[in-house]
């Protein structure tokens, strides 16, 4: 078998050498003949623009570059406007307006340059289709961009119909499901390409402006199951906490949370997000510390920069959502993530007084102030601002505060004296005693002597329960409290004479306790008196001047527990008898004016 093979496979060999030595010359002879036509061709367009090439319909097949230049421009006239059309509208482009010009010279060049790109065999392969296969070019030309899609974003918006999303309100106490109802979109891109390629090509015929229908609308189930969801979030709040603020949001905020489709609208959530960066975020800073006569002049402490979490801030949203929807829970509240970056300097390393971090916090609200009360509010806190407490010093906020009179700035508000309230130097520092008080519950420091006012005064009440003040009336009435920490306390003020809020914040060394106070429980609630009128005579007749407003008295006590490694360090009750307190009106009696 392998013989018979061979000699097979020599028998067949030597008919293909025998066929190739017939057809080689004729080959050869092809090939050489293909070549010189494809020479001869070359030849012919050396200087001229290949067969079968036009610019917007213009034959300019074997002319020169300047030849075809001339012919462009005896047969291409630039366009006054380029219509546009939308079923019956139409839109006119003025193409005077976007400096539209024609740059035929160029045009000339580029169909010249077609398929001399310096590539062989692409050139060659291109250049034989070119023999059959006709291509049509369009014109170079110019314009001002921006005026373009100034005019085609106008034109886009007459023609565009804004969707209506679906929505979720409160209505009269009542859910309503706005399903929704399609619109229709313009894409700019593809109408400017539309608009080129008809410029380019010297196309006068109206173009087409082309529209996607954009449909969110809620089918019926749908919009049956958002009424749902939404139902379960009537009288819901959602509560988001950052250091010392909180943000709180009601049913319809979380409504527009909803998507009426299923799940949340990650778009608005990153909305959210962002617009609570502005109160949130903020840059890392370095501390100061100025020390001058005693006291610091000049504090800020270090803190880190800020930057909201954006992904942690959207799962715990999407979680707090979801227990709002599938409990009874009437609030769910979470802390803003964030993500920190520590500053250059640390506090504790510009002072050697211990003065490093925060150790508590208080607040309190004067909406409601006479214009000498505010004014002596600002004072105070003023006054106490830069204030150093040495280790084991008992506080006594009269002497560090000094003398309250005309004599050292202060004007008359009204103050409690003697069971009356009346016109008195000073009037406003209680406000000051108060808010420092809740800052030294905060830190944790043992307090020797506070008393409360003698009625409700509202200005305590405008952020808490009652039971929160602290009353003051150098030299019988004072609060006290005790630096019981390892190191010195600085305060620092904050009065806000336009938001009408005062804060203080306490600085030191922490030694790891943490206060803690219970909710004011308020009992013995007692109403006020009869509104009382007095006859004034130095009033005009018909005048009537309020110058005690009721309040209804009550018993107020909450529980103080300071903690440290488990163990309570220190704990004390604080219990508040408010007198009932009547109106009391002035009626002028005097002659009338």
């Amino acid at each position: 078998m392998p013989k018979i093979r061979i000699k097979l496979k020599s028998r067949w060999t030597k008919k293909l050498v025998k066929k190739a030595k017939t057809f080689l010359p004729f080959l050869v002879k092809v090939f050489v003949g293909v070549n010189i036509a494809f020479a001869a061709y070359n030849l012919i367009f050396i200087g001229r623009i290949l067969p079968n090439v036009s610019v917007a319909g213009v034959d300019i097949s074997g002319l020169t570059p300047a030849e075809a230049n001339r012919v462009l421009a005896q047969k291409i006239t630039l366009p006054i406007k380029l219509t546009l059309v939308d079923g019956g509208e139409k839109f006119d482009l003025d193409l005077a307006s976007i400096d539209l010009r024609y740059d035929l010279e160029q045009t000339s060049y580029s169909a010249y340059n077609l398929f001399r790109t310096g590539n062989l065999v692409f050139d060659a392969a291109n250049r034989i289709e070119a023999l059959w296969k006709k291509r049509n070019l369009g014109i170079r030309f110019t314009y001002d961009e921006t005026r373009l899609q100034e005019t085609i974003s106008v034109i886009a918006g007459q023609t565009a119909v804004e969707p209506i999303y679906p929505s979720v309100t409160l209505e009269a106490g009542k859910v309503v499901v706005n399903p929704g109802k399609a619109g229709f979109d313009v894409d700019l891109g593809t109408l400017k390409a539309d608009v080129s390629r008809a410029l380019a090509f010297a196309k006068l015929e109206p173009v087409l402006i082309k529209t996607t229908v954009v449909d969110s609308t809620l089918t019926p189930s749908q919009q049956e199951e958002a009424q749902k969801r939404a139902e379960k979030l009537v009288d819901k709040k959602l509560s988001l906490t950052f250091e010392f603020e909180t943000f709180t949001y009601s049913e319809t905020d979380i409504f527009a949370l909803i998507n009426p489709s299923g799940g949340y609208k990650e778009e608005k959530i990153a909305g959210l997000s962002q617009s609570l960066a502005s109160s949130v975020e903020r840059s890392p800073q370095n501390p100061k510390f100025v020390f001058e006569e005693g006291r610091v002049k000049d504090f800020a402490p270090s803190k880190p920069g800020v930057a909201i979490d954006s992904e942690k801030f959207k799962t715990s949203l999407t979680e707090k959502l979801k227990i709002l929807e599938t409990t009874e829970e009437k609030l769910a509240s979470f802390e803003i993530p964030v993500k920190l970056t520590e500053p250059e300097v640390a506090t504790s390393e510009v002072n050697n007084l211990g003065i490093k971090e925060l150790l508590g916090r208080g607040s309190s609200r004067f909406r409601g102030s006479i214009t000498s009360r505010v004014y002596n509010i600002d004072l105070a806190a003023t006054r106490l601002n830069g204030v150093l407490i040495a280790p084991g010093e008992t506080v006594s906020f009269n002497e560090k505060l000094g003398d309250v009179s005309k004599l050292t700035g202060y004007k008359e508000a009204y103050v409690i004296k003697d069971g009356k309230t009346v016109l008195g130097d000073g009037g406003g520092v209680c406000q000051v005693s108060t808010t420092l008080f809740r800052a030294v519950l905060n830190a944790g420091l043992p307090i020797v002597e506070r008393r409360a006012h003698a009625y409700r005064v509202g200005y305590y009440e405008q952020d808490s329960g009652p039971g929160l003040d602290a009353t003051v009336y150098s030299p019988t009435t004072d609060f006290k409290f005790i630096n019981d920490t390892p190191a010195h306390i600085l305060i620092q003020a904050y009065p806000d004479t336009k938001n009408l809020t005062l804060v203080f914040e306490l600085y030191g060394t922490s030694d790891g306790r943490k206060a803690s106070i219970t909710k004011p429980v308020t009992s013995g609630v007692t109403p006020p008196p009869e509104d009382l009128y007095v006859d004034d005579p130095t009033l005009p007749t018909g005048v009537i001047k309020q110058i005690e407003h009721k309040a209804w008295g009550a018993k107020s006590v909450f529980n103080y527990t300071v903690e440290r490694d488990g163990q309570i360090i220190y704990e004390k009750t604080f219990i508040s008898n408010y007198r009932p307190w009547q109106a009391v009106y002035l009626r002028g009696t005097g002659p009338a004016q």
